[in-house]
């Protein structure tokens, strides 16, 4: 089965291409990738892709031929788009007319909403299960708004994009001055109340108006985390793969509030980040419209989203239509690097640095 994944070039189409070329029983698979970036490693990986291409950025003129093109020479059956760019272009293409092969896209609306942070928190403003925030622009007046609507310390992020872009937690007005100042490529930022507590994530998978996967995760660590003022890169080095009904049903809630909002059919692949308050209260803080970069370990772990994916879009009548969580053995962790195959393992044989 030939199945193109879009954007090689960064950690998460890594990780579901590793994931199916590791965890999928499903069929065997010619991998076709693409990225806008001629220095994208993954590009040259000759063991990850039977072949790879140089496209144009969505939005430009040749970026339809020249996918087109590639999916024509290669029969290339299931699209994996991963960039969020290139999800809103394969979704306002969905709307206007035929995609040039079968992909699990949301509808334009939707995503339109969810790749924006400032959208999606208004659109849930009223449900309780977002935390206080505020758009905050480049300008005084708008500085003093959000520090009276929120006061000291509360966390601030771009609007859009990944990778904890733009992210801190601010403890004074010099402080988000200084940041904004460094951050002139950030157009828009939102400020949220600060929550101390864990940072989670849940996957939920919708198809044709189903959900009928779910899972849950914990971030605790992350790869370069040193680089960043925040210590968030977007990229976990270290997390816990969980069993919380209670989170799905608030991540199911919320996405039953977003689909009636944007108008919009449930279906596509959706990824819930959460943070806890003081109380342990889980609080959306963004809404992938898309896997995130440690699918894999969820792979490792059992919970094959990215083969499911292939064979919903494939028609495979085995599929068990049942909605299902995925569970995991108690107390199981993930731990990854860069390059490395990660590694699962009980925390209870982490390393101790204390003498026995």
């Amino acid at each position: 089965m030939t199945i193109l994944i879009n954007g090689i070039g960064g950690p998460t189409p890594r990780s579901i291409a590793r994931a199916l070329r590791w965890y999928s029983c499903y069929r065997r698979y010619e991998l076709i990738g693409t990225d806008i970036n001629p220095h994208a490693r993954d590009l040259y990986d000759a063991s990850l892709y039977n072949k790879t291409y140089l496209v144009p950025p969505a939005g430009h003129p040749e970026y339809w031929p020249k996918l087109e093109q590639i999916i024509d020479d290669h029969g290339i059956e299931v699209a994996l788009v991963q960039p969020e760019l290139e999800v809103l272009a394969w979704a306002q293409r969905a709307e206007e007319d035929k995609l040039p092969c079968k992909a699990l896209i949301p509808g334009y609306s939707l995503a339109q909403t969810l790749t924006d942070k400032a959208r999606m928190t208004e659109a849930l403003q009223d449900t309780g299960w977002v935390p206080p925030s505020a758009v905050i622009q480049a300008d005084e007046e708008s500085y003093q708004e959000a520090v009276e609507q929120l006061g000291f310390p509360f966390w601030i992020r771009s609007t859009s994009g990944s990778s904890g872009l733009g992210s801190l937690k601010v403890e004074d007005e010099a402080a988000l001055r200084n940041w904004i100042s460094i951050n002139p490529g950030v157009k828009q930022f939102i400020g949220s109340r600060y929550l101390p507590g864990r940072n989670l994530a849940c996957k939920l998978l919708y198809y044709e108006g189903q959900l009928l996967r779910a899972a849950c995760a914990e971030r605790v660590q992350y790869i370069m985390a040193k680089v960043a003022p925040s210590g968030i890169t977007g990229n976990t080095s270290f997390g816990r793969l969980l069993n919380e009904p209670e989170l799905v049903d608030i991540a199911t809630q919320a996405m039953e509030r977003l689909f009636e909002h944007a108008g919009a059919p449930k279906h596509g692949f959706f990824t819930i980040d959460f943070k806890e308050d003081e109380e342990g209260t889980p609080f959306i803080t963004e809404v992938n419209v898309r896997h995130v970069a440690f699918s894999i370990c969820f792979a490792a772990g059992g919970a094959t989203f990215a083969e499911d994916t292939v064979r919903l879009l494939d028609g495979d009548t085995r599929f068990d239509w049942q909605y299902r969580m995925y569970e995991f053995e108690k107390d199981l962790i993930f731990l990854r690097d860069v390059d490395a195959r990660p590694l699962l393992l009980k925390e209870n044989q982490l390393l101790n640095s204390q003498s026995d």
